[in-house]
């Protein structure tokens, strides 16, 4: 008996019609500002050996991947992530390409989410990878102010939230933990889960860094964070990872973003590969982020071509069902006609239908045997034309 014929696999869904719009309307936009900013298009693999993400700055959980093999036992995954394949693809097709190279891209990422309820594991990002640039400091500011306009697309209600990675690996760097230590302290802090991070690091030590990291989910708002940083724990590489920080906040809000620009030193990514600036973006009404990026130089060495980077993936999923929900995704065209065919000239009528279509109208084809039929099921669909061909041509306004 078959139990799974019907349904869909845990973490996806199917999307229908005005889902379908809205996300193609995300898409779109998305894709005509990165365009406008000279970014072009690129398309990697939904299937990657697995061994593309198994690096030093590339691990994924193994629990979180989805793992099959290929007709040679070789073992393969769904891609879930596209700036690491993108790093691949620039290594290697794109080598001896001049830098900078600006990409964007719009696919699919997976990723399994069994243990987090509403999450889904396949998700379409569109976003861009900046690589390259004798100024990794202006690419940076490329990077933001493009982050800012995505968001912009969608609405006035966003923020951006703007981080250093540096912040935190330089602490736990000094607390010479092991990676797997380090790991559930990044957790701990991601989540905000302050009871479960004090007793972790309690078990660990009683000093300046320490209570550093335990304030650290709460290391969030404006130019202030700065001054509660600077009363923590610091030293010569800490201050120079702030104040520089410092300085990108204030030129974001010289931009105009004062208002949507905020500090987040607690912004602390799974993603092992982020070198410098990190941030996330949010949309009023999405409970989570919409936008993620961050600078990575160490990546693409560790495929051969070793130079900086920066970039940024937008959920377009997450955008369009808020669209959806909102009852603000577009709604499907009605059709501008309905062409029937009298008996004997059913061919013909699909040609006429063709010849519309060609002329830029939106028509549909008359399934029904009569014009009586024909006329019924326009007046249901809204439609407000019918093309008969036969013996003689005509049409019908209803």
């Amino acid at each position: 008996m078959k139990r799974y014929d019907l349904i869909t696999p845990e973490g996806t869904r199917d999307l229908l019609f005005e889902e379908c719009l809205a996300r193609r309307m995300v898409e779109e936009k998305l894709a005509k500002l990165f365009s406008g900013f000279g970014y072009s298009e690129v398309v990697t693999p939904g299937m990657e050996f697995y061994d593309v993400f198994l690096g030093t700055s590339r691990t994924f959980r193994q629990e979180s991947l989805y793992k099959l093999t290929d007709s040679k036992n070789r073992l393969i995954t769904l891609r879930p992530d596209s700036t690491i394949p993108i790093a691949r693809l620039v290594a290697t097709r794109l080598k001896e390409s001049d830098l900078p190279l600006r990409l964007y891209y719009n696919q699919s990422v997976f990723e399994n989410n069994a243990l987090l309820k509403g999450r889904s594991d396949e998700v379409v990002q569109a976003g861009i990878e900046l690589i390259g640039g004798e100024n990794t400091k202006r690419a940076d500011y490329e990077a933001l102010c493009t982050a800012v306009e995505a968001l912009a697309l969608f609405g006035k209600d966003f923020r951006l939230e703007i981080g250093h990675i540096g912040y935190f690996k330089e602490l736990v760097r000094q607390l010479n933990i092991d990676a797997q230590t380090e790991e559930e302290i990044r957790i701990l802090i991601n989540a905000k889960n302050y009871p479960a991070l004090n007793d972790l690091l309690d078990g660990i030590a009683d000093n300046e860094i320490t209570a550093t990291l335990k304030k650290l989910p709460g290391l969030f708002g404006g130019e202030e964070v700065f001054d509660k940083a600077d009363k923590l724990y610091t030293d010569e590489n800490i201050k120079y990872i702030l104040e520089n920080l410092k300085v990108v906040y204030r030129r974001l809000k010289s931009l105009g973003y004062e208002d949507k620009v905020i500090v987040d030193l607690g912004i602390v990514r799974h993603t092992d590969y982020y070198t410098g600036i990190v941030f996330k973006g949010y949309l009023t009404g999405i409970g989570d982020s919409v936008l993620k990026g961050g600078r990575y130089d160490g990546l693409l060495g560790e495929f051969g071509r070793d130079c900086p980077a920066v970039g940024f993936g937008v959920n377009c999923d997450a955008i369009a069902n808020y669209f959806c929900k909102q009852g603000e995704a577009p709604s499907p065209k009605t059709a501008d006609a309905i062409v029937y065919g009298e008996k004997g000239h059913v061919v013909e009528a699909m040609a006429y239908a063709t010849k519309l279509v060609r002329d830029g109208l939106t028509v549909e084809n008359s399934l029904f045997n009569t014009i009586e039929d024909t006329k019924e099921y326009a007046a249901a669909k809204g439609i407000h034309k019918i093309f008969v061909v036969g013996e003689k041509n005509y049409h019908i306004e209803l």
